[in-house]
């Protein structure tokens, strides 16, 4: 067997692997023997097919599929003790030849794409900017409305203002202000009047009670929007476009939303019974839990603002766009021709980052393991749990929630990344001098502009 590596260029080699028949012959014969054991031929019993036989019948076969086993062996057993920093995986070369497994000698030929060679390390000497977000009154005033709001109820109420729903009798007029013969008629229509585009119709509710009938024009309300329209009155999209005139309301029914109170039954939903126990406890927990997540949020920036200084300083890079760009279409044999050119520089970029990111691991010896993915999906499902106003969801269930995700393999490597940035933020903030400085909100959001 002889192995030959040769660069073809400074992100690209040749790697030809010849074998002889000595070199894969024994395990051929073994495998055919091993084959006889079991084979069933017709006239034979099971072990007893004469070896010629299995040679003339099963010989190419077996020696195709030994010869493939040996060639992987050879293959990553070289590329990985000398330590190729490869991308991709192997490609078979257009100079490939059909193979003869007759032959005396068996040459394999692959095309391999090699990584850029660069130094993304970081040292004290290095600047990156670092954000903590100031928290104001405004912001906790804010969340403690949104608690209060999630926590509210419905309750009827006699007079009608902004927010309120109503439901009623709806009847097409005729143009002297009678209801309409055969006209259009609509048993507990509901309505929103703030969702009038048309602030003269919407005024016509102002004040109105419980059994008050008013006069209104549908498609004056919602401005000719026929979607609107046909909604309300229960008729089709079609039939909605025709309809331009007046009609009678008789309320029967007005519907508020009233928030919750800032009690201890309250504080218990949110944050679990007596964790809190005064409006100024509820507001410290909070701003505690708004801590937290801009901690996380500031995490992330400084991971984006690290790439980006390294990106920049690197700077362009060679790549072997040819044999990414072949690497890429055995990877999605189902998409057309053009994903390849049409996602080619995005793909590029990503890999960038991924090679950079193997460096700074390296440097800072982290090591992800199955706890810290697991923390990275317990994180995400607590925050998607407070989205709906539930902070204090017992830690079992977030962590069966959180396996049952890990289950899903098609999310695991997005996992897998994100508990390597998590750790690798942590360890690179030791290393980098931090620019450090507090902003507003406003202003750190706007960081995420494009530019």
């Amino acid at each position: 067997m002889n192995i030959q590596f040769d660069k073809t260029s400074n992100v690209s080699a040749e790697l030809t692997i010849s074998f002889e028949k000595a070199d894969y012959q024994e395990r051929v014969e073994k495998a055919l023997k091993d084959y006889r054991k079991k084979a069933a031929l017709p006239g034979f019993r099971p072990g007893q097919v004469p070896l010629s036989l299995m040679k003339k019948r099963f010989g190419g076969e077996i020696t195709a599929e030994e010869v493939q086993k040996l060639l992987s062996e050879k293959l990553y057993g070289y590329l990985r003790e000398n330590k190729v920093n490869m991308l991709g995986d192997p490609l078979a070369s257009e100079k490939q030849q059909a193979i003869d497994f007759d032959a005396e000698q068996l040459d394999f030929i692959f095309d391999i794409a090699l990584a850029p060679e660069f130094d993304a390390k970081l040292t004290d000497k290095d600047k990156v900017p670092y954000y903590t977000i100031e928290i104001t009154d405004e912001m906790i005033d804010g969340q403690v409305k949104a608690y209060c709001q999630r926590g509210g109820h419905y309750e009827q109420v006699e007079k009608w203002q902004e927010g309120d729903m109503t439901k009623g009798h709806i009847a097409e007029l005729d143009d002297d202000g009678n209801i309409k013969e055969g006209g259009i008629v609509k048993e507990d229509a509901v309505m929103l009047p703030d969702y009038f585009k048309n602030a003269d119709q919407k005024k016509k509710f102002d004040g109105v009670g419980v059994n008050t009938v008013l006069t209104f024009n549908p498609s004056e309300a919602y401005e000719g929007s026929a979607i609107e329209v046909s909604s309300l009155l229960g008729i089709t999209k079609e039939e909605a476009e025709n309809v331009k005139g007046n009609f009678s309301y008789q309320i029967n029914e007005i519907t508020r939303y009233v928030p919750a109170e800032l009690t201890q039954e309250l504080f218990d939903r949110v944050f679990g019974e007596g964790v809190v126990k005064s409006e100024e406890e509820f507001r410290g927990r909070i701003k505690e839990q708004m801590e937290q997540q801009f901690a996380k949020d500031s995490e992330f920036r400084f991971m984006i603002d690290v790439r980006e200084y390294l990106e920049k300083r690197i700077g362009d890079l060679e790549w072997p766009d040819a044999l990414l760009k072949r690497i890429m279409r055995a990877n999605n044999p189902d998409k057309e021709e053009s994903y390849v050119e049409d996602n080619y520089a995005g793909s590029v970029k990503e890999l960038e980052w991924h090679l950079i990111k193997e460096q700074l691991a390296d440097q800072t010896a982290i090591k992800v393991e199955q706890p810290d993915v697991l923390e990275v999906v317990k994180e995400q499902t607590r925050d998607q749990f407070a989205q709906y106003g539930m902070a204090n969801v017992p830690e079992e269930v977030i962590e069966r929630y959180a396996n049952e995700q890990l289950q899903k393999r098609d999310q695991l490597d997005g996992y897998v990344a994100r508990a390597v940035e998590r750790k690798l933020g942590a360890a690179l903030k030791d290393v980098v001098k931090l620019q450090k400085k507090n902003v507003s909100i406003e202003d750190f959001n706007k960081l995420f502009e494009k530019k």
